[in-house]
């Protein structure tokens, strides 16, 4: 495993950049222990504080695990964020929702465009399978968190089958912020009538060879969440 210095010292999220390329591209594997805070810092040419902190932060989205005493880990396949974790920072950082939908929009709108660019005949069956379950919803008898659990396990599958590890662990931080939000917003019928009209349209846009309509489906969809929450 080779690392290349950097040519001066860095900001915290260049560290990061530099470690989560590694560990998308292969060159760190699921289990994989990395050089201590010392040798990182040697080698990349930066402080052990710009190091300590890049570990903590990819480790506060799951890339990475930190056993006090044993060192930094890259993460297993498969590993979740901890809910907790991804909350903390919702108090702590994310408390303006428009903060939030921008993290959204931005976000969310480019897994799904990755999913829609890697559609297989299996993915698009599935996503027809959760459009049905969408409009099978009684929306004046399904709670707001019953309504979300399907809204989640959408989303979840979209990261998950993007093809991009690094969106699906985004996707899941997602998910966990827009919670408390979203279920005020869906505590009423007409909310949730919406958000099946305008998650069925993203979804159906699936089928068809323009992406333009599945970027332009999902920033509709953004227009009326945004209207929503600022409503409530």
């Amino acid at each position: 495993m080779e690392y290349e210095p950097l040519k001066k010292v860095t900001l915290t999220e260049q560290v990061m950049e530099r470690l989560a390329g590694m560990i998308t591209s292969g060159q760190l594997k699921p289990g994989d222990k990395l050089p201590n805070e010392r040798d990182l810092a040697e080698l990349f040419g930066v402080t052990r504080s710009r190091v300590r902190e890049a570990l903590r932060a990819l480790s506060l989205v799951g890339m990475l695990t930190i056993k006090p005493g044993d060192g930094s880990f890259v993460s297993e396949e498969g590993a979740k964020i901890p809910e907790e974790t991804v909350m903390w920072m919702y108090y702590q950082e994310m408390h303006r929702h428009d903060e939030i939908y921008a993290a959204r929009s931005l976000i969310e709108t480019e897994v799904y465009l990755t999913c829609y660019d890697n559609r297989t005949p299996e993915i698009l069956a599935r996503l027809d399978e959760y459009r049905d379950r969408l409009l099978d919803v009684e929306a004046e008898e399904i709670s707001a968190e019953d309504f979300l659990k399907i809204l989640t396990e959408i989303d979840t599958y979209v990261g998950d089958v993007c093809g991009n590890s690094v969106y699906a662990r985004l996707m899941q931080i997602m998910v966990l912020m827009r919670q408390e939000s979203a279920i005020k917003v869906l505590k009423l019928s007409t909310s949730k009538e919406s958000a099946v009209f305008y998650r069925c349209k993203i979804l159906n846009a699936f089928h068809q060879d323009d992406r333009n309509k599945v970027k332009k489906c999902l920033s509709d969809f953004f227009k009326y969440s945004i209207k929503e929450i600022s409503m409530h």
